[in-house]
């Protein structure tokens, strides 16, 4: 971990007398103290939900001492729910890298750098969405992997660390709300990824109901959600299936739920044609599924007069 040295002050300033000495640093210091709070506030700008879907609790346990790093979390399985194999979600968006550093240290990782230079990692990771390597945006709640125990690991458990942008840990970590400190062990409830989660009625199908179906419900087994777009009356998402190296599209309505209106979705690997699911659909427009290991994709989708058309992405 970086070490921090104590500041070094500008010698710019000559007195000629006891009293200027004295008065400098009463003047000068609490100004340079609060430039240095903002400074910090700046670098943990971002807000964080916890790794996992929507509704999961385990335990957030910041143990201590001979925690290496210091400050890092280790989540845990939490009463029944077993940790091990769960699915690990970005705790906000940005732009994520993956590693593998085989049966030592983190073994299977991923780094989230995010837009105010804070920076997350994820280890000991089952599987990942991306070879090591590679790289994607994220958005919060993006699938990065499942949890594991590679690396340096003696038993199932996701290791996870909060990082200012000149790369020194946050000890005290918050995700959800929750600060989790050194020594405490916290059970935190995810809201992660809650948008997309099924609901089992659909009272308002004029309105704005919530849709019975989700993205990896439509595109099938083996698909998680890499990311996502904003539309008028909906969402558009774009799925990637690890196993066989296959994407997929699908545009999710939330107004008008059970009444046909106008949807799309496409899918487009980089060097093919473009496939598209267009009509007067209920619900949904997909799944457009297309194999595209090692290639870059454009995708999107439209409700009405609202699209979105990604730029070749997601590479890998």
């Amino acid at each position: 971990m970086p070490t921090t040295g104590a500041p070094t002050w500008p010698k710019t300033f000559r007195s000629t007398t006891a009293a200027l000495l004295l008065a400098v640093p009463a003047v000068l210091l609490p100004q340079h103290a609060a430039v240095a709070q903002q400074q910090d506030t700046a670098t943990l700008a971002v807000t964080h939900k916890s790794p996992f879907n929507c509704g999961k609790t385990f335990y957030a346990n910041n143990w201590t001492p001979s925690h290496n790093p210091s400050g890092s979390i280790d989540w845990q399985t939490y009463g029944g729910d077993a940790i091990n194999g769960e699915t690990v979600r970005a705790t906000a968006a940005g732009t994520a890298s993956f590693h593998d550093a085989g049966s030592t240290s983190y073994g299977k990782w991923v780094e989230i750098r995010h837009s105010d230079g804070s920076r997350t990692r994820y280890a000991h990771l089952a599987t990942m969405v991306r070879g090591a390597g590679g790289s994607m945006s994220v958005g919060q709640g993006t699938v990065i992997g499942t949890v594991g125990s590679t690396g340096g690991s003696q038993a199932p458990h996701l290791h996870y660390e909060q990082r200012t942008s000149s790369g020194a840990m946050d000890t005290s970590p918050t995700v959800n709300g929750v600060t989790v400190s050194l020594g405490q062990k916290k059970a935190v409830k995810s809201t992660n990824a809650c948008s997309g989660s099924t609901t089992t009625s659909n009272s308002n199908n004029n309105g704005d109901g919530g849709n019975r179906y989700t993205p990896a419900g439509v595109c099938g087994s083996g698909y998680a959600v890499i990311d996502s777009a904003a539309l008028t009356g909906g969402r558009a998402y774009l799925l990637y299936n690890a196993g066989n190296g296959s994407n997929c599209v699908v545009t999710l309505k939330t107004t008008k739920v059970g009444s046909a209106s106008p949807v799309s979705a496409f899918l487009e690997p980089k060097g093919t044609s473009r496939a598209t699911d267009s009509g007067s659909f209920a619900y949904y427009a997909g799944p457009v599924k297309r194999s595209a290991p090692g290639k870059c994709v454009r995708w999107g989708g439209s409700i009405g007069s609202s699209s979105y058309t990604s730029p070749f992405e997601h590479c890998g």
